[in-house]
């Protein structure tokens, strides 16, 4: 089995709702996503690359940065948060609305579920929020 990782990067704010920490508050993230695919791989029968890279990327990069690249991230159940999303799209600001708290846990499962029909043998997704703290997600 062999696996390889593309890492797209994009920026963006959230809140976490009734988190008791500061992360409360609005803040941003420069995210690093990593994206794995795995597959058996055997160079004598020419099966020697996973998945080009050039072709990972695009992929991330569509389905991941090209919609929450600056943008305020939320949650729809939080009525604090639609709140200031609506105040962001009045001023024609980027929000993208999820169905569920922002935490880089509920990220990387929700990057995973919509990269899986995309890419075939999609093995795991992490994200990283800071330098030193990431969740992974791998069914």
């Amino acid at each position: 089995m062999t696996t390889v990782t593309k890492t797209v990067k994009f920026d963006a704010a959230h809140i976490l709702t009734n988190h008791q920490g500061l992360c409360k508050n609005l803040h941003g993230h420069t995210y690093r996503v990593d994206v794995s695919v795995s597959m058996a791989t055997d160079a004598s029968e020419g099966n020697d690359m996973v998945i080009d890279f050039k072709d990972l990327k695009a992929v991330a990069t569509e389905t991941i940065c090209d919609r929450f690249d600056h943008a305020f991230v939320y949650s729809t159940e939080s009525e604090g948060e639609r709140e200031i999303a609506a105040v962001v799209e009045k001023h024609g600001m980027r929000t993208v609305a999820l169905p569920f708290r922002s935490t880089a846990e509920n990220l990387a499962r929700y990057f995973f579920d919509a990269l899986a029909p995309k890419i075939s043998g999609l093995s795991a997704v992490k994200v990283w929020e800071t330098a030193d703290s990431s969740a992974e997600y791998r069914p």
